[in-house]
């Protein structure tokens, strides 16, 4: 289906078609019943002929071990790692693939859960300089000095102001609410955030809170004629880990693979 097409693997932009696909063809060629022509082109060789004629129900890692290229394979792969525990069983490069990126998602979350906690620990002034850092982060605005946080007694409903030219001609108001999980935002919050974004003749606003929004404060947003993106706290949480905010690099793992086109140019 369309959907299937489309859903992409946890944490990533590649779709699970294309990382399916892929692996199936990278297997099948050590199996040598796949050839690769050129980017994106294979056949089938002699084997693979014979295979798809008989038909198979399956086509998995134990049939691939009928293959003699395939075992070949697999025994240089081993012959340089530690011996296997007795009864250990061969982990597919794609299960392992797949553990890894679970396993990254869910230090992400872990992550983003502690990012929240502290975010609602900490001053309201606080929350107002992170998503003025946030949004000069993913872009907006020009430079460093393209935002300010506006916060404090008489400031209108505005926390701060993203300017997204040198002049000011174009700028996005903002407003953080720092509330406790459940504490969400409702309707009469962005009624008056819209007042304060109409009363200052922009047509841009950022809502930020470190809660949720209510059904009727988000059905406000639809129907309201001015521009107003609604980021609760766990989009917040996602976003700081996602462009550097708070958080900082631990560790770097590079995984490599083979460089087809290379390979494919010297012949």
């Amino acid at each position: 289906s369309d959907e299937d097409i489309q859903k992409k693997m946890p944490g990533r932009n590649q779709t699970f078609l294309v990382n399916r696909v892929s692996w199936a063809a990278t297997y099948m060629q050590r199996a040598k019943l796949l050839q690769r022509v050129s980017r994106g082109v294979y056949r089938l060789t002699d084997d693979g002929e014979q295979l798809l004629s008989s038909k198979p129900k399956r086509i998995d890692i134990n049939l691939l071990k009928k293959y003699p290229a395939y075992v070949e394979w697999n025994r240089l792969v081993h012959q340089k790692r530690m011996p296997r525990e007795e009864g250990a069983t061969e982990i597919p490069e794609q299960k392992l693939e797949n553990t890894l990126n679970q396993t990254i998602q869910k230090i992400n979350r872990n992550l983003e859960a502690d990012i929240l906690h502290r975010v609602r620990d900490l001053s309201p002034n606080f929350l107002e300089n992170v998503i003025v850092k946030l949004l000069i982060a993913m872009g907006y605005g020009e430079g460093d000095s393209g935002g300010c946080v506006t916060g404090g007694s008489g400031d209108g409903g505005i926390d701060g102001i993203i300017r997204q030219d040198k002049l000011g001609l174009e700028e996005v108001y903002l407003q953080a609410k720092r509330y406790a999980e459940g504490n969400n935002v409702g309707e009469s919050d962005l009624r008056n955030f819209v007042g304060a974004i109409d009363a200052a003749g922009t047509t841009k606003g950022v809502f930020v809170t470190t809660a949720d929004f209510t059904k009727a404060a988000r059905d406000y947003v639809e129907r309201s004629p001015k521009r107003i993106i609604l980021i609760d706290g766990a989009m917040l949480a996602r976003l700081m880990v996602q462009h550097g905010v708070g958080v900082r690099t631990h560790d770097v793992h590079e995984i490599k693979k083979i460089d087809e086109d290379y390979f494919e140019d010297c012949l």
